[in-house]
Parts: C-alpha cells; sequence; structure tokens
C-alpha cells in the first residue's frame, strides 16, 4: 500500500460498497443459483445462462429506476422476480425466489483484492463512511460478515433512510451522522458514475471513479479522479494523483 502523507488533502472518505469494494458479480451469480434451487430449477448448462442472463437485465433496469427516484429498494426485492417469471414464463413464485435470493446477497461475494488493506490505510489517516444503495438485511448482513462496521463513522443504507444516491439528501443524512465536516475536505468514491458520481457531484463535494474495466467516461457525470486500481485512491485522498480536466481543467 503506497504511503500517506502526514495531512491527507481529503479527510473524510465517502464509499460505496457494491462493486467498489464487494465482488457483487459473485455475489450475485451465487445468490441467482440459490433463487432457482429454491423453486427445483436445475440451474446449470445454456438455459440457466440464459435465465441469468435475463435476470441481470433486469436486475439492473430496476436499480436504475431506484436512482431515478422510480423505484425504491424494497420493490426491487421481489419485483425483479416477478418480471423474469413473466418474460420467461417460468412457473415460480416470486416471493420464494426473491428471499432466498436476498439470503444468498448476504451470504455470498467477498471484498476485491486489497480492500482490507486499503480500507487498514485509510482508517489510519481519514474518517470514512460507507454510503450504499441497497436493501437492509442484505447489506447489513454483509457488512457484519466482512467486519466492515469497524471502519466506518458513518453507515448509509438507502432502503434505511427512504432516499439513494444519487439524491443529495443521502449524503445530507451521512454528512449530519459524521458531525458536518467541512464538504472541501470530502471525496465519494464508487463504480457507478450514474449514482456514486452524480450523487457527489449533487452533494457539493469531490467525486473518484472506480473505473477497473476502462469504460467510457461519463460526460453527464465527470468526476474529478478516475482511477482503475483500488491501491491509486491513496494518491488521490494524498492530494498527489491530479484531477481530471472534465471538471478541473
Amino acid at each position: 500500500m503506497r504511503d500517506f502523507v502526514t495531512v491527507p488533502m481529503y479527510t473524510h472518505v465517502l464509499l460505496d460498497l457494491d462493486h467498489t469494494l464487494l465482488d457483487t458479480d459473485e455475489s450475485l451469480r451465487l445468490s441467482f443459483h440459490d433463487a432457482m434451487v429454491a423453486e427445483g430449477f436445475e440451474n446449470a448448462g445454456p438455459e440457466a445462462a440464459d435465465r441469468y442472463a435475463k435476470f441481470r437485465q433486469i436486475n439492473h433496469g430496476l436499480w436504475r429506476q431506484v436512482e431515478a427516484g422510480e423505484f425504491t429498494p424494497q420493490q426491487v426485492h421481489v419485483e425483479r422476480f416477478v418480471r423474469l417469471a413473466g418474460e420467461l414464463g417460468l412457473d415460480a413464485a416470486p416471493q420464494v425466489m426473491a428471499d432466498a435470493f436476498a439470503l444468498g446477497m448476504g451470504r455470498h461475494g467477498e471484498l476485491y483484492i486489497g480492500v482490507r488493506d486499503l480500507l487498514d490505510t485509510l482508517a489510519e489517516h481519514c474518517t470514512m463512511a460507507l454510503v450504499t444503495n441497497g436493501l437492509s438485511p442484505i447489506q447489513r448482513a454483509r457488512i457484519e460478515r466482512l467486519d466492515l462496521e469497524r471502519y466506518f463513522a458513518a453507515v448509509t443504507i438507502s432502503a434505511e433512510v427512504g432516499v439513494a444516491k444519487p439524491d443529495p439528501a443521502i449524503f445530507d443524512l451521512t454528512f449530519a451522522e459524521l458531525g458536518e465536516p467541512d464538504r472541501a475536505l470530502a471525496i465519494m468514491v464508487g463504480d457507478n458514475a450514474g449514482s456514486d458520481i452524480a450523487g457527489g457531484n449533487n452533494a457539493g463535494i469531490a467525486t473518484c471513479w472506480y473505473n477497473p474495466h476502462g469504460a467510457s467516461a461519463s460526460e453527464i457525470h465527470a468526476a474529478d479522479y478516475e482511477i482503475q486500481i483500488l491501491a491509486d485512491l491513496v494518491p488521490v485522498v494524498n492530494g498527489t494523483l491530479g484531477q481530471r480536466p472534465s471538471r478541473n481543467g
């Protein structure tokens, strides 16, 4: 892990959970398997792969609606399986699948390699908050299982507070729990331009886009910084990694 300066540029680091700290793809895959098994479906072969692809499409679309304020996380819980059963003609109970899936999401998925070291390093020099769009039982189960709460002075879960990123209200609640630090000293870090980066921009704080796959930058939701490996967050927080010209040039 890279060395920290004595006084970092950003003293408060807000972090996303899914796809930023946690391997959510693995969590989704294994949890979908649990959901299918709960209703007696064989979860192997081309047909199973097609079901999972359709599920990912539906799930992604619903979470985009959450970001737009058109759906709540609680509605996503069952609705994704209602739509899956309807579109694929599955003779299945969406509630049963949804409940098995939610249990799996809490049980499956590990932190990305290097995340624990990063959190240990940041915790020595910064105050951290976890700001996540998600269902409370799932996120709380993950936080407990992965022993994450000890790193964060605030944990804000959209389903618990009734507002989701990119709405600035979820950041207002987080900053209130942190004791209203200077927002000029805070930065939001996440993989999702439409929720994490747009949310940080809406809240008036610096943003860092974690972009491990090298996706095209968003002109609509431009970040101050872009990193492809999480270890590069240390020089961002230090102030030694230059800002993107899209917002600051």
